[in-house]
């Protein structure tokens, strides 16, 4: 069988300032007809220049210097402008990672769609919009009728991402290249996704270039692997050769990190309680359309915790559960209906802001978002020195200590006067620990601080978060959708369903026996469930032991 899409020795150059030649450097793959193939690697290795490269994206300030892309017999970097637009769309369309910055916030979804219809077929209006309701039902979306009216920034990240693979699909191409789709949403989210794809491949026959960090994802979809280091293709074969029997050291410690997923070992937490919340509840007042009335949405309901010192404590659920409003109310960046939080034995929530600010130090957030939280303006130095600033030290004692908590988190101090752009997403999440450190916390608040990070990045900023606790004795409220992830890092796990907490209890004891059927159900959701590195098998079966 001939290849759909084939890859020949291509070399991308990067930038001379950049911290290696190449961001693709002799890459040769095939992706087979009706083949989902999974290139695997950490962030920086490669994977998103090489799916640019094949869409003709590439960004002015990278160069092909070396190489062929074939499709279909027919070689792409020789297009013009011109010519590659018969080939987007129509014979290989793209999912982007994010589909909030991919998709134009001023245009309602049914335009976006029926865009692609108009330029490229020609289809009046009315044709193009009813061929958009169609895809959006078949992409899953409930209420696709007034779903087409609506605008990208009042959709779930979930109903963002049904959107960009509908408008994938519109003009039925042959070849999908996948980057990242599902690397910020809840594993239930990310399981709908993973099977609407695989649904969508059955039915028309597709070959899908599938790009991610997860393993476990791999385990769930790949027909094939190929495994991307610093630019270069170091492994590829069958997924399960490969993720059973690695041949490469790099491929051996991908799946050497996510094997090591398991619960803390159970630690007696004697210290003080430095936080409760008691009985929290959030209503938020959602405008209707023209002439339709407005509704009440619950958020969070009657939420109470305890948190002590040296403590790590995940609140976990699925996107629109209500973790991150617990999260913003904890450090009253929005205000409870009802309800209070105590630090220290005062009550936070009715503190009136003049107050409140002396207060802030004690209680720290890190965000899930690190570029967007981050001023592009400002150094990084800059950046984590602010807060000592506002709060009365001076600019140069400020900007030293702001070059020792670089070092704390483990970068290197010479980088303090460069941008944030200029780091990668792990080290831009180490800057964004550094600058809620800088006050001196009690409490760090840490919102889906590792969501899009790969595993081994990842790994290094629990590592870095659970010595940060030991060593400066934090307590952490530690917010995330991945059950993995809080197998790692928590003593304690509270469970949030539709703003409630429905179960709590030791990490080990969660998960080891959940009790409630929706903690159940998302553990029965992880994906990859089969594969010897997944599942939580280790954990769990580590927690029995305990």
């Amino acid at each position: 069988m001939e290849p759909i899409l084939s890859i020949e020795h291509l070399c991308v150059e990067l930038p001379p300032d950049a911290d290696r030649k190449h961001a693709v450097e002799d890459v040769s793959c095939q992706l087979m007809p009706n083949e989902v193939l999974c290139v695997v690697g950490e962030s920086g290795s490669g994977k998103s220049v090489m799916a640019q490269t094949m869409m003709g994206l590439l960004p002015e300030q990278l160069r092909v210097s070396r190489g062929r892309v074939v499709l279909e017999g027919e070689e792409l970097l020789t297009l013009s402008e011109r010519a590659w637009r018969g080939i987007r769309g129509r014979r290989m369309s793209m999912i982007f990672q994010d589909p909030m910055a991919a998709l134009n916030p001023l245009l309602r979804i049914g335009d976006q769609i029926s865009e692609a219809f108009r330029a490229r077929e020609n289809f009046d209006r009315a044709t193009a919009g009813a061929r958009a309701l169609e895809l959006l039902a078949s992409v899953g979306l409930s209420d696709p009728d007034a779903l087409r009216l609506r605008h990208p920034f009042s959709l779930s990240g979930g109903q963002r991402q049904r959107v960009m693979i509908a408008i994938a699909l519109a003009l039925e191409p042959k070849v999908l290249i996948a980057d990242e789709p599902t690397a910020s949403l809840d594993v239930t989210t990310q399981a709908q996704i993973i099977d609407l794809l695989k649904q969508i491949q059955a039915q028309r026959n597709m070959a899908i270039l599938f790009i991610t960090h997860d393993l476990r994802l791999v385990a769930e979809i790949a027909d094939r692997v190929a495994v991307m280091q610093c630019g270069r293709i170091v492994e590829v074969g069958p997924a399960e050769r490969v993720l059973d029997n690695p041949l490469h050291p790099y491929t051996q410690a991908l799946i050497e990190a996510v094997q090591q997923q398991r619960p803390p070992a159970p630690r007696r937490i004697d210290g003080e309680v430095v936080l409760q919340a008691r009985e929290l509840s959030k209503t938020y007042r959602v405008r209707g359309k023209l002439f339709a009335k407005s509704k009440n949405v619950r958020a969070v309901k009657d939420v109470s915790f305890a948190l002590r010192r040296g403590e790590t404590l995940g609140v976990v659920g699925e996107s629109g559960s209500g973790k991150t409003t617990i999260g913003r109310m904890i450090v009253r960046l929005i205000k409870a209906d009802t309800g209070s939080v105590w630090i220290g034995g005062v009550n936070m929530s009715r503190l009136p802001f003049r107050q409140l600010r002396a207060y802030r130090p004690r209680i720290q957030m890190i965000f899930q978002d690190p570029y967007a939280s981050l001023n592009p303006r400002r150094t990084v130095a800059r950046l984590i020195a602010e807060g000592l600033i506002v709060h009365g030290m001076s600019v140069e004692a400020a900007m030293r200590k702001a070059r020792e908590l670089l070092s704390v988190v483990g970068l290197d101090p010479s980088a303090a006067g460069r941008y944030p752009n200029e780091f990668s997403g792990g080290q831009r999440q180490r800057i964004c620990i550094a600058r809620a450190l800088a006050l001196g916390p009690e409490i760090l608040v840490a919102d889906e601080a590792v969501s899009a990070l790969d595993v081994t990045i990842q790994k290094q900023i629990l590592t870095l978060l659970d010595r940060l606790r030991r060593e400066l004795a934090l307590a952490i409220l530690f917010i995330t959708h991945d059950l993995c992830v809080a197998a790692q890092v928590c003593d304690r796990i509270a469970v949030v369903l539709a703003g409630e907490i429905v179960e709590s209890g030791p990490t080990a004891a969660v998960l080891a026996n959940p009790q409630h059927a929706y903690t159940r159900r998302l553990l029965a959701t992880v994906p990859g469930r089969d594969w010897r590195g997944s599942d939580l098998v280790r954990a769990r079966a580590a927690a029995r032991e305990l």
